[in-house]
């Protein structure tokens, strides 16, 4: 039970809170910065750097000193560059960290606010709520039902009823020195029930939580499908081509007695068949994608979520808060067919039979208003709920909440010793027709009273009373309440809504509302933003219904109304019976199941609880149904992106193979040396995420439907796409390689075959950049990093082939210009080669038709 609800509650000043977080430091329990150790530490355990590094060793025990340094020269840019990806991505997850950070209730300087929970001090006065988690240790001053799940310390399941400290003496008190546990909550604990006020006694590390931190230890995360799919590709070609090259290095070595470069020549192989550069994508792209998204307001707390994103068939979305501003105004009254219209302020409402209504409405809510909807009847009623009330009304007694099974909320008070208590309560109609025990005339007129106001898409309250002597019943349904009448509150329709709506339908995604209010109500909302509402199912239907008819009857119908959570939960689980790829928006604590089990759930970030945000894998931080429909775009284009880098990567590592191995085996002149392949893998691990990660969305990829929920990120489309553009590009590498053999020295051809090679790399990252442009328009991409990376690697080859020094590391002489301008020429017809058979495969097989390989 609360006591006095005062508001003498001042907390902290600013000057204190300041002197006590420079004391204390901030309520965190340990630092999880990751340092770049652990990244450098991971690029030294690649593959790839080992090979690299074994080729430098080789070359130096040979005497070879300026292969071996220069070799160790590009290992070094490797790393750096790997670094700087990988600072990249974890000053990104750091971002998110932050903005995924818990927060805080708390009066200070007697206003309430909301803060980080870092910054929370002793002494100060943290406001317990209802699905929250504790921040910090804390003695309860003031308790209405509250009630707490201590598992997380304790390991009980059940929970733990809190109080505030008892004023009168008590027969069985604790000895002096000992606290009541029932007066203390615990950092980590959940609010499950009930609210309160309690202030701070020890933060962070000093905290009972802090205390046991180090026997906790970090959940990880396991791997997404798309990681092990993914991992599964790279070990098969890193297994074969371990294999190719212990066989090349054994027959090269029984059959010409030249071990040391039949060691070079088995190095080289194992590094062109081997695409490091996967894993990397993995981790870049949904980290900087994750990044991106919460700019636009869409919080990612699991990365593995973002796969999901670009195939979700059915967005589940609430109402109030997501579709609407959350800005309530009552507006309407109602009693028995009469109206009544109410401007900004309550002047003008003289009728006693008005002033109750809006007297009991105020009372009936929360004293310390959270919810838009009391505060509107706070504003209305006058200042503390108590404008129109009798001044003796002054202590608040006991709160019976609302519950999805009797959607009423009840607050008693009292007034004189003498006086009988007053019994305030609103809810649903229905519900308050229950409790009133209204006759069937006036529960028709009621009925006709809301459908009226519901039809302008107002959200419909009822209001009822009654006086009360003795000891309070264990429920709010044993109150004899009188009802007094209606109440309507309109909650616009956000801007953006219409617009975000036809983008889901443009991108093949169907939108559900689902909400708690009148089903008149919730059909002119829906019929605002869009959404067919022809069919309106309800909650009592979903109840009766068995699964396989409740996922037929959802086929068609797009609204639903007066849905309970518990209901929420069965609508989920009957849409992906169905097949669909579900996204579930919630924001209570008994929203947890539901988003836990949809295949996305977005919890709301403004008005949501900590249940709720910890259930969801992404947060929506300005509650706004625009962002959302956002996020999910982002998510096809991150996925896009990450395809894109793929198709590149490895159709780019079939002529590399192809040339490090053919010589070996026709007994050509050898063209790639671990040099060569490192100088390639100079351009292409820069270009598979800096460029692809920064590619501009064009309008194709913007609007492009969603993809099919079962379709890998390389399905049989791409794979066909790689290995045809791979064999092109290596046909036309070897074409070339043959005809400079005819008419230059080996190193000539050496230097001109490497030139193509260079520029199949380039134009190969083009083409994929931009997988629905062709020819001229596929250069032309808006893309700095991608023109950038070009420029740089045409300046290093340049030098490569006419610096002599480094000419004859790379074993290379400058070709003839005639010969030149033909490397040229055989670049750019293997570039206009696997462009007409990109633009073959995508008009002959669509991406629905992909199957997965």
């Amino acid at each position: 039970m609360m006591q006095d609800s005062n508001d003498d509650h001042h907390g902290l000043s600013h000057s204190e809170v300041t002197r006590l977080l420079a004391e204390d430091g901030p309520n965190v329990l340990h630092s999880d910065q990751r340092r770049m150790g652990r990244v450098l530490m991971k690029v030294i355990r690649e593959p790839m750097f080992m090979l690299l590094l074994s080729a430098a060793a080789i070359y130096l025990t040979l005497g070879e000193l300026r292969e071996g340094l220069l070799l160790l020269f590009m290992v070094a840019l490797t790393v750096g560059l790997t670094l700087y990806q990988g600072g990249k991505t974890e000053r990104a997850l750091a971002a998110l960290r932050v903005l995924n950070s818990p927060t805080a209730r708390v009066i200070r300087d007697g206003r309430t606010m909301r803060i980080a929970a870092a910054e929370l001090v002793r002494g100060d006065l943290i406001l317990l709520e209802e699905g929250a988690r504790v921040p910090a240790d804390a003695g309860v001053l003031e308790a209405s039902n509250l009630q707490l799940d201590e598992s997380l310390l304790t390991g009980e399941a059940c929970a733990v009823e809190k109080c505030a400290p008892s004023t009168k003496p008590e027969p069985h008190a604790l000895p002096s020195g000992q606290t009541d546990s029932r007066t203390l909550v615990r950092s980590g604990t959940l609010v499950v029930r009930g609210s309160g006020i309690a202030k701070v006694t020890a933060t962070g590390a000093r905290t009972e939580l802090g205390k046991i931190s180090s026997l906790l230890h970090e959940l990880v995360e396991e791997p997404s499908p798309m990681q092990r799919h993914i991992a599964r590709i790279v070990t098969v070609l890193a297994v074969t081509g371990l294999m190719l090259s212990a066989l090349l290095v054994v027959l090269e070595g029984y059959s010409h007695g030249r071990w040391t470069e039949a060691l070079l020549m088995g190095i080289a192989l194992s590094m062109s068949l081997l695409p490091e550069e996967l894993p990397i994508i993995l981790t870049v792209f949904p980290a900087i994608g994750a990044w991106r998204m919460a700019r636009a307001n869409v919080l990612t707390r699991r990365l593995s979520a973002i796969e999901t994103l670009g195939s979700i068939s059915v967005l589940c979305t609430d109402k109030t808060g997501t579709l609407t501003e959350n800005r309530m105004r009552v507006v309407q009254g109602m009693i028995a067919g009469r109206h009544i219209y109410f401007d900004e302020s309550d002047i003008g409402i003289t009728a006693p039979e008005w002033r109750t209504l809006l007297e009991t409405a105020a009372l009936a809510s929360s004293p310390r208003p959270t919810d838009p909807m009391e505060k509107a009847f706070h504003q209305l009623a006058g200042e503390n709920a108590k404008r129109f009330a009798p001044p003796a009304l002054t202590q608040f007694l006991q709160e019976y909440p609302f519950t999805p099974a009797l959607r009423a909320m009840t607050l008693v008070w009292k007034g004189d010793d003498d006086a009988p208590l007053l019994v305030a309560t609103k809810g649903a109609p229905e519900a308050i027709a229950s409790l009133c025990g209204l006759t069937p005339a006036e529960v028709q007129q009621m009925q006709n009273d809301v459908m009226h106001l519901g039809s302008h898409g107002l959200r419909v309250i009822a209001v009822a009373t009654c006086n009360w002597s003795g000891a309070l019943p264990a429920s709010q349904a044993q109150f004899g309440l009188r009802y007094l009448g209606l109440l309507a509150l309109a909650d616009p329709l956000r801007p953006g809504v219409p617009a975000a709506i036809q983008r889901c339908h443009q991108a093949d995604i169907r939108v559900i509302m689902i909400t708690g209010d009148h089903p008149s109500t919730a059909q002119n909302i829906a019929r605002q933003a869009g959404i067919s509402a022809d069919q309106v199912l309800l909650g009592d239907e979903v109840q009766a219904m068995a699964e396989h008819e409740l996922a037929r009857r959802l086929r068609t119908t797009n609204v639903c109304a007066r849905i309970t959570p518990l209901q929420k939960l069965r609508i989920v689980a009957a849409l992906k019976d169905d097949g669909e790829i579900v996204a579930m928006t919630g924001d209570g604590v008994n929203d947890a199941p539901a988003l836990k089990a949809a295949h996305v759930g977005i919890a709301m970030g403004a008005r949501g609880t900590d249940v709720a945000r910890e259930a969801g894998s992404l947060i929506l931080l300005d509650d706004n149904f625009a962002s959302i429909v956002e996020g999910i775009l982002m998510g096809q284009r991150i996925f896009s992106r990450m395809r894109g880098a793929m198709t590149y990567v490895l159709a780019m590592h079939v002529p590399i193979a192809g040339m490090a191995l053919l010589p070996v085996v026709f007994g050509w002149p050898l063209i790639l040396y671990p040099m060569q392949i490192a100088f390639l893998e100079l351009i292409v691990d820069p270009a598979c995420t800096l460029a692809f990660e920064n590619t501009e969305s064009d309008y194709r990829e913007r609007e492009a439907p969603r993809r099919h929920g079962a379709a890998p990120l390389l399905d049989a489309r791409i794979i066909i796409l790689v290995l045809v553009q791979g064999s092109v590009a290596l046909l036309f590498a070897v074409s070339a390689y043959l005809w400079f053999l005819e008419r230059l020295t080996h190193s000539q051809a050496r230097a001109a075959e490497f030139i193509v090679l260079v520029l199949v790399n380039l134009g190969m990252m083009f083409s994929a950049l931009v997988p629905d442009r062709y020819f001229v328009r596929a250069f032309c991409p808006g893309n700095y990093a991608a023109l950038i990376i070009s420029i740089i690697a045409v300046i290093m080859l340049l030098a490569t082939v006419y610096l002599p020094t480094l000419a004859n590391i790379f074993h290379f002489s400058p070709p003839p210009a005639l010969d030149l301008a033909m490397a040229l020429a055989w670049g750019a017809l293997a570039l206009l080669a696997y462009e007409c058979a990109k633009l073959l495969i995508n008009r002959t097989q669509t991406p629905s038709a992909a199957t997965k390989v």
